[in-house]
C-alpha cells in the first residue's frame, strides 16, 4: 500500500489543504486497493500559483545556458530510473511491463532530448531592420495531463514550458500518480529553483477548473477528451488566457490497392491494440477495398485473437487491463452499442476474456461490415476495438477518412510513396505516417477539428508557451 499524501510546492514537499480529500487507488488488474491519494482543492491550486507566480520572473531572466543545464540534468537523472517509472506505470495504469520497459518510460527521455536539441538552436530573438521581434515566456503555465501515456504527456508539457521560461503548476491524472511523483522528484534533485516546477493533484472539476479560471494562470494547456477540453476553455475565457489541446481522436488507416495487403492489416490491427487500444493517435478505422474487406475482417480476425491479455506484471503480457473501472465500462457500453447498430463481430466483444473473472480487462475486438456513421466508427472508444469500413475507390476513402468530428493522426499504406504522399496531403489531420513510420519527436504534434489545438514537440512545442513582442526604433 502506497500513501501519497503530500504536493510538491515551491520547491519543497507539503501537506495538502484541510479541505483536500482522499482517493483509493485501484490496482486495474486485480481491483484491489494498492493506496491512497491526496486529493487537492481550490486551496492548494491557489498556493501553487501563488508559488508560480512568484518564481516567473527570475525563471523567466534566466539564459538558455541555465534552462539547457536544468533539463539535462533531468534528462540524467530520468535515465538511472527508467525501471522505477516503467514499474511505477505498469503498476497504475496497468499497462505491460515489457511496453513499459519498451516505451512507456523511454518515451518522455525522447521528449526531454528532443526540446533540448530544439532549444539550443532556438532564436529567442530576431532582427527585422530597426527592429526587433522578442519571443518571450507567456507567464505561468497550467499543465493538465492524462493517464494513458503518462510520462510523455506530462514531459511534453513541463520540458518545453520550462525552455521557454515559463514557471509550471502541474496537475496531472489521479489514475496515474505514482509515475508522476518520481518525476516531481527527479526535478527537485535537479535543483530546479523553488516555485519553478509545481505539482498537484485534484479533480478535474475541482482543482482543473480552478486553475483553469485563474487570474495569476496566463496558459492553460491539456491533453485528454475532447470533453475535458471544451471545459477548460469554457473556464478560461473570462480571463482570456491561452488554451493549447490535445484532445481526442479517430484515427482512420487507408489500406489503398497497391498496399502489401497482410502485411498492412496485420501491424494495423497490433498498433490499434497496443496500450489496450488506449492512445489517441491509435488507427481505430481500417479502410480497405470493398473487394478485400472480408479478406482484411479475417487477417484482423486472426491477429486480435492471438492476442491474450493478462497480468501486466509478466514479461510475456502483451495486453493487459483497462487502466480504470469507468473506462472500462465505456469500453463494454461501446462494444455492446457495435453490436446493437448491426457491426459483425469478427473478434473479441462484450465481458472479460476466458478465463479472467477480475480486473479491468478487455477482449481485443474487431467488427466488420462498419458503416462510417455508427457510433462506433464516429466515437472515440479508448479501447482494443477496431472498425473496418469498405471503400469503392481511393476518393471514396479520403472522403471517409475526413468524414469525422477528429483530426488528430492518420495513416497511409501503398506500395507508391508518391501516390501515399499525395492522398495524405488531402487528409485532415494533423499528423500522417506512410508505410508504418514511427513518430518523430522532433516533428510538430496536435490535431485539426476536435482533436484540438496547438502544438507539442521540437520547436512547436517552446513556442506554444511565447509570446511575441515587437520593439520598433527610429
Amino acid at each position: 500500500m502506497k500513501t501519497l499524501d503530500r504536493f510538491y510546492i515551491g520547491g519543497a514537499w507539503v501537506a495538502p489543504s484541510a479541505a483536500a480529500t482522499r482517493m483509493d487507488l485501484i490496482d486495474p488488474a486485480s481491483e484491489c486497493v494498492q493506496g491512497t491519494l491526496a486529493m487537492g482543492a481550490a486551496e492548494d491550486a491557489d498556493r501553487a500559483v501563488a508559488a508560480a507566480r512568484a518564481a516567473f520572473p527570475e525563471w523567466a531572466a534566466s539564459s538558455r545556458e541555465t534552462r539547457i543545464a536544468l533539463l539535462e540534468r533531468i534528462a540524467g537523472l530520468y535515465q538511472a530510473r527508467l525501471e522505477e517509472i516503467a514499474q511505477a506505470v505498469c503498476a497504475e495504469i496497468g499497462a505491460p511491463i515489457t511496453l513499459c520497459r519498451a516505451l512507456q518510460a523511454p518515451v518522455g527521455l525522447a521528449q526531454l532530448k528532443s526540446t533540448l536539441d530544439a532549444l539550443r538552436e532556438f532564436d529567442f530573438e530576431t532582427v527585422n531592420g530597426n527592429s526587433r521581434i522578442l519571443r518571450e515566456p507567456v507567464g505561468v503555465a497550467a499543465l493538465i495531463t492524462p493517464w494513458n501515456w503518462p510520462l510523455n504527456q506530462i514531459i511534453a508539457k513541463v520540458a518545453p514550458a520550462l525552455a521557454a521560461g515559463c514557471t509550471i503548476v502541474l496537475k496531472p491524472s489521479e489514475i496515474a500518480p505514482f509515475d508522476a511523483m518520481i518525476l516531481a522528484g527527479i526535478v527537485h534533485e535537479a535543483g530546479t529553483p523553488p516555485g519553478v516546477f509545481n505539482m498537484i493533484f485534484g479533480e478535474g472539476g475541482v482543482v482543473g477548473a480552478r486553475l483553469s479560471a485563474h487570474s495569476q494562470v496566463d496558459m492553460v494547456s491539456i491533453t485528454g477528451s475532447t470533453r475535458a477540453g471544451i471545459d477548460v476553455a469554457i473556464n478560461a475565457a473570462p480571463t482570456v488566457k491561452r488554451v493549447a489541446q490535445e484532445l481526442g481522436g479517430k484515427s482512420p488507416l487507408l489500406i489503398l490497392d497497391d498496399a502489401d495487403f497482410t502485411a498492412t492489416v496485420t501491424s494495423g490491427v497490433a498498433q490499434c491494440m497496443v496500450n489496450s487500444g488506449q492512445t489517441c493517435v491509435a488507427p481505430t478505422r481500417m479502410l480497405v477495398p470493398r473487394e478485400r474487406h472480408d479478406e482484411a475482417a479475417a487477417i484482423a480476425a486472426a491477429v486480435a485473437n492471438a492476442i491474450r491479455p493478462g497480468n501486466p506484471a509478466h514479461a510475456e503480457t502483451k495486453m493487459g487491463p483497462i487502466a480504470n473501472a469507468r473506462q472500462y465500462e465505456t469500453v463494454q457500453r461501446m462494444i455492446r452499442i457495435g453490436i446493437e447498430e448491426g457491426a459483425r463481430l469478427v473478434a473479441g466483444g462484450p465481458g472479460r476474456p476466458d478465463g479472467i473473472d477480475r480486473g479491468f480487462y478487455t477482449k481485443p475486438t474487431v467488427f466488420a461490415d462498419v458503416h462510417n456513421d455508427m457510433a462506433i466508427a464516429r466515437t472515440e472508444i479508448f479501447g482494443p476495438v477496431l472498425a473496418i469500413i469498405a471503400c469503392d475507390s481511393e476518393a471514396h476513402a479520403i472522403e471517409i477518412a475526413n468524414d469525422t468530428p477528429y483530426g488528430l493522426a492518420a495513416y497511409v499504406a501503398s506500395a507508391d510513396v508518391a501516390r501515399a504522399q499525395r492522398v495524405a496531403s488531402k487528409l485532415r489531420a494533423g499528423s500522417v505516417r506512410i508505410n508504418g513510420a514511427t513518430m518523430d519527436f522532433n516533428l510538430p504534434f496536435g490535431g485539426y477539428k476536435a482533436s484540438g489545438n496547438g502544438r507539442e514537440c521540437g520547436a512547436q512545442g517552446i513556442s506554444e508557451f511565447l509570446e511575441y513582442k515587437s520593439i520598433t526604433s527610429h
